[in-house]
């Protein structure tokens, strides 16, 4: 293998290109970005960005010692339109070609949008020139934010926008915020965190329309409200980059289908991060993005299938001054009990925060921890000795891109 692409040049592609020069790879090693800028961090950019206590510089994710001793080939602002697995070609948007051996597929994903929001006032936020935009429309006064969407990225912006004094609605279509990753009950805690921080949530009903011609004014609800709005931010989770693989050879059902070791249908296309549907599950979280590329890489150079894992999923969150941290794999049914801390009488967390316990069939299969730190990596370290399924090797018949 003499030639490696990799198509994204965000966390999981980065991570890549490091594991690669890691493992040993000396050959040509191309980086393909659609945006201009180098790898940076994304979470911050729905906090510490927005509150303007983090400058761009503090984004980045490698210095240009780091960058120049990968000795790679940095394409940047530049989209990959299509993949010519016959050819081993990487084709692009400006009319060039990259001829490779070796393609790691870390697209990413792109927010989700909604009918109408190219009005002026109306952001998402997943991209530094997003982040950019939503910064400087919330420098110009006071602005009535409505915040559509209360996942992780909708509840961190709105966290944001009432920090800096900003009147803030959140519009949540299920009765509660965040209920498919913590169940109910948790789900009422995050319900009340926004609700101490001086946030109106609004549940249970959609969005049917954004009002204006060339500004956003309003939001019209399913249920026939209507709330005032100078900026919309729209927080309804994210669709994986994989339309420039439309007519490959690989198999693609929200994200790129690989096995458990981040492999696809081709051993010498593997894909990584939020795009890639790895053992039948897309994580969008920064430890998935960090930690496929090691296994990846490895199969990659090998050229089939040698390792895999299937590590305890994790993420973590900060909202109105609290770190919400998650390990484990959350079923409908699960019983929760607080074992350490407590919930307090508005049904937020208690002054000293809390630790929870899922638990299925008389055993632990998550933890949640709120302002524990400590607590939490425990648990989370117990929970990964007997939930987590450590590496298998298995050998399957190599095959040519």
């Amino acid at each position: 293998m003499r030639t490696v692409t990799i198509v994204g040049a965000s966390l999981a592609g980065l991570y890549a290109a490091r594991e690669l020069r890691a493992q040993g790879f000396d050959g040509r090693l191309v980086i393909v970005g659609a945006e201009p800028h180098h790898p940076y961090d994304r979470p911050p950019l729905s906090k510490d960005f927005l509150l303007g206590r983090a400058d761009e510089n503090r984004l980045a994710l490698a210095d240009p010692e780091e960058t120049a001793a990968l000795d790679a080939e940095w394409l940047l602002g530049v989209r990959a339109r299509g993949l010519d697995t016959r050819g081993r070609t990487v084709l692009l948007g400006d009319g060039g070609t990259v001829s490779t051996d070796g393609v790691v597929i870390a697209t990413g994903a792109a927010a989700r949008r909604l009918p109408g929001d190219s009005l002026a006032g109306v952001h998402t936020l997943r991209t530094l020139d997003d982040a950019r935009a939503l910064r400087a429309d919330l420098t110009r006064g006071p602005r009535r934010v409505v915040v559509i969407g209360g996942g992780f990225i909708g509840a961190e912006t709105a966290s944001s926008c009432a920090r800096l004094g900003h009147a803030v609605t959140v519009v949540e279509a299920a009765p509660l915020p965040l209920v498919p990753q913590l169940g109910a009950r948790m789900a009422a805690v995050c319900a009340a965190l926004h609700r101490r921080g001086g946030v109106e949530l609004v549940t249970g009903t959609g969005v049917a329309a954004l009002r204006g011609t060339a500004t956003v004014t309003g939001v019209d609800l399913t249920d026939g409200r209507t709330l005032p709005a100078d900026v919309v931010i729209v927080g309804i989770g994210a669709v994986p980059h994989t339309s420039w693989l439309t007519g490959s050879a690989l198999a693609l059902h929200d994200g790129v289908l690989c096995d458990d070791g981040c492999v696809t249908a081709l051993p010498q296309v593997v894909a990584v991060g939020d795009v890639a549907r790895a053992g039948g599950t897309r994580a969008e979280h920064w430890t998935s993005a960090t930690e496929q590329p090691r296994v990846a890489v490895t199969n990659l150079l090998a050229g089939r299938t040698l390792t895999t894992a299937r590590p305890v999923p994790y993420f973590w969150s900060d909202q109105y001054g609290c770190r919400i941290q998650f390990a484990g794999r959350y079923r409908e049914g699960d019983t929760v009990h607080v074992t350490e801390g407590e919930i307090a009488d508005d049904g937020a967390p208690g002054a000293s925060g809390f630790l929870a316990r899922y638990e299925r069939d008389g055993r632990t299969v998550a933890v949640l921890g709120v302002d524990r730190p400590r607590a939490f990596l425990r648990a989370r370290r117990a929970l990964q000795r007997t939930e987590g399924r450590p590496d298998e090797r298995r050998r399957v018949a190599p095959a040519v891109l």
